[in-house]
Formats: structure tokens, sequence, C-alpha cells
């Protein structure tokens, strides 16, 4: 007699698919780490890639710490903030560091701790031979953190082999996963947006990238970078203030004691606060950044048209200014110049002279032509009617406008559509988002690579299966 199926109440525990089982999603960038169940709409866990360092004791004795999160990065002595990506590549390089805010990501912040089971403990187990001491291979046996949880990660599309054989590694030998997929972030934000092909335009923190993705797979030979992301615009208003009349200083809010309120283009009444300890010019750069990302979310925004913004700069004056208030309460109206920090993305000459030279090749006009350049003619209507916009830096006022105008003058012929979502979270979770797609679907469960294909083929298995 057949064996009868289970019913749907009883199904499998091991089928890594669906709703059986709940995968993980982690999305690691320069800026932000995002973690989170798979088939919600947004991540559960954000903190920044950030975190602060400091050591414990004197001399050769002293200890490191580091601490991961918002919340923890505080005025302190000997306090160092520090990132575990490398800037210009958005790939790690402290994967020591790396490890250890993956763990709070994903189970500290998404799973609390787990108590011991009582069978586990130790307390009740009988002394023998008068010693009630745990013996230590018991402890080695001990249940990995996330034996239960398969584990979908993204990675840049230039990632190195070397790095996604470390990733699997860590999931595998250190939280016990018993599946795991690395998913490469365009393919992901594609797929948040629903499409299976399509040009992807990913304007982050440290840099901006476009890569062509089609039937679910990057086409490696269209992948553009560019170092010309939300650092790059931080260090343009940075320009902007500096060369204001008057000067405009950076104070971030920490140094702020109090403020009384001041007229426009007044100078800032306010008292400093005085710290007993010297900080680190780390900390004091990272909450600068911090100032300087919601200047460029209230006030900075793309230049429409008509025509190029250097052309027009007359015309700018003329359009609604904002008013932007500084920490030590200092306020002032911001007009042409709030467009003149975003035009070097579109336009060399336009850059405010930073450190960072814009090259033409670097705009984002340039690097959509070079990845539409380097794929199959046949290809390309498909793309240019599929662009796919993420990152949180492109949520800018008006940069999907002047994305439009810009692509209309550079393909008269073809048919141009852009697709970005309206949502905010949405734009700024794009690639975590199409992974928790992609990881909760049923069709998806027979891509994992399982816990005994890794045993049998080693770290090299994520190569040959991820690609």
């Amino acid at each position: 007699m057949a064996q009868q199926p289970l019913p749907n109440s009883q199904q499998p525990l091991d089928v890594y698919g669906g709703d059986e089982v709940s995968a993980l999603v982690l999305d690691a960038g320069y800026c932000h780490t995002r973690a989170g169940f798979a088939g919600e709409d947004v991540p559960k866990s954000v903190i920044p890639s950030f975190y602060g360092s400091f050591k414990s004791g004197e001399g050769d004795g002293a200890t490191s710490h580091e601490v991961f999160g918002d919340e923890y990065l505080v005025p302190r002595a000997g306090f160092e903030v520090k990132n575990y990506m490398s800037r210009t590549e958005s790939i790690v390089e402290d994967w020591d560091t790396a490890t250890k805010m993956w763990e709070h990501v994903l189970i500290k912040r998404l799973q609390g701790e787990k108590a011991t089971p009582p069978s586990k403990n130790g307390l009740n187990d009988p002394f023998e031979d008068g010693e009630g001491d745990i013996a230590m291979e018991d402890a080695e046996e001990q249940e990995k953190p996330l034996a239960e949880n398969p584990l979908l990660m993204t990675e840049a599309p230039w990632n190195v082999g070397k790095s996604r054989e470390k990733a699997i590694e860590i999931a595998m030998e250190n939280w016990g996963c018993p599946a795991f997929w690395l998913s490469r972030t365009p393919v992901c934000a594609a797929f948040a947006a629903g499409k299976a092909s399509a040009l992807v335009l990913d304007v982050g923190g440290a840099n901006t990238s476009v890569t062509a993705v089609h039937d679910g797979m990057i086409l490696k030979r269209s992948i553009q970078k560019s170092p010309i992301g939300g650092m790059w615009l931080s260090q343009q208003v940075r320009h902007l203030w500096e060369n204001s009349d008057p000067k405009i200083d950076v104070i971030p809010s920490y140094m702020i004691e109090n403020k009384t309120p001041v007229d426009a283009g007044a100078a800032a009444q306010a008292t400093l606060r005085k710290f007993g300890f010297d900080l680190h010019q780390s900390f004091r750069t990272y909450e600068e950044e911090r100032l300087l990302t919601e200047f460029k979310e209230s006030v900075v925004e793309v230049w429409r048209g008509p025509g190029k913004f250097l052309n027009n700069e007359e015309l700018s004056k003329t359009q609604p200014g904002r008013v932007f208030e500084m920490p030590n309460g200092s306020n002032q109206m911001w007009r042409e110049q709030r467009y003149r920090v975003s035009e070097g993305m579109w336009d060399e000459a336009a850059a405010l002279p930073t450190g960072e030279t814009v090259t033409k090749a670097q705009t984002i006009p340039e690097l959509i032509k070079a990845a539409v350049n380097a794929v199959d003619v046949d290809l390309r209507p498909n793309l240019l009617g599929n662009i796919v916009v993420t990152g949180g830096s492109s949520l800018l006022n008006g940069f999907n406008d002047r994305l439009n105008q810009e692509l209309s003058i550079m393909y008269p012929g073809m048919k141009v559509k852009i697709h970005a979502a309206g949502l905010t979270t949405e734009r700024r979770f794009g690639a975590w988002i199409g992974g928790s797609i992609l990881a909760s679907l049923g069709t998806f469960h027979q891509m994992w690579i399982s816990r005994k294909e890794y045993e049998e083929n080693g770290v090299g298995i994520v190569d040959k299966r991820c690609k």
C-alpha cells in the first residue's frame, strides 16, 4: 500500500522554501547593514555599518571592544568610529568585525537571547567521582545560533571569490545555517521591482553603479561603477558651506549645550559642550556626516531643466528656496546653491572643486551609456524600457525627472521607461526587499546550497552555484 502524504499541517521542517522555514536575509552596505526575515516588506534590523571601537585596561593587558548600533555611538574617551567595509569597493575588509556585526543584527536583534533548555544546562546532572564540571566536548556540540534558519546574503556585483567563500564559511561553520545563498544586489533590486531583466541604477552611500540584469543573471561586462554617491555629495555640501559668506562651520548636535533662536542670516547664539576627555576625530567626522545627510535630505535638489544648470543659473535664483537650521540655531535660505551641489552627478563641469575630481565617465548619464553599449544590440531596447532606480541617494528631489530628461536626449528614438519605487523605504531597501521576495518563493527552495553540498564540496561550491 502506497504511503499517504503528510497533511499540510505536518509538512517536513527541512523544506527550505515557502512558509515552512523562516529564512533570513542579510544586506550589507557601506553605510548601513540590513537584516530581517524573508517574506516581510522591510528589514526588521537596520544599523549603521560604522561601529565603535575602544579599549579597556592599560598597556599590554588592554582589551579591545566593539559596539554596534546608533544607540552605542556616543561621545566617550578613546572611542574610535570605524567601518568594516572598503569605501571604494563596498566589500568587506575586516572579516572579524563583519562577523560580530552580522551576528549582532541576525542573532541578537532578530532572535533575542535564547534560554538554555533545562536538559542541557548541567544543573540536574549527577555528580560522578566528586566532579561537578560539565564535559567540554558537550559544550562544543551545543546548537549553533542559526541551525534552523537558511540565510540569503547580498553582495556587490564586483565582489571577489575569496570574499564569497568567506561568507559561506561563516554561515555554515560559525552559525550552522542549514542552507545558504549569495545573490548580487542588482538582481535583488530588479526582483523588488518585479523584473527579471532590467538596467539597475543603484545610487548608494559610497558609490553609484549601473548593471544590466538579463533573466535574473548579471551581465558582467555591463558593470559600471563610480564614486559619485552619497558620501561624495556630502563633500560637495561641505565645500559649499566652507565657501559661503559668512562661512558655515560644521558643528554636530552632540557639541551643543544650549542655543537661543536667531533671525535668518544672524550669527548663532549657542553654548558648546565641554568634555573632560579628548574625542577621537573619527567620531566627529561620523557626526558631521549625519548633519550633512540631514541637509541633503531636506534641502538639496536636482535641477530638472530646462537645459543644464550652468546655463540657467539666473533662472534657478527665481525658484523657491529652502530654509535649513543648523544644530547651533543659525539658519538661512538656500536657493540656487542647492541645485549646484548635485549637478556634478550629471555634468562634470558643474562639480564643486573638492579633493575628488569628477570625470565625464563618472557621471550618471555616461555610466548608463557605457553599460548599455557593453551589451548585445538586441538586448538594449528591453533594458532601456526597464530601468530600475534604487539606493538611498536616488531619493533627491527631482532625481527621476532629470534622469528621464538625460536619457531622452541620449536615446531620442528609443522607448525609455524608469521604474523607481515611490516609497522611501522601498528605494532605500530595494536589494533587501528583492532578497526577501526571492528567499520566500516556494520555487526557490531547490536553489539553496544545502549543508550537505557544502560538506561534500567545501567553500568552492559558492562560486559554482551562485553565478
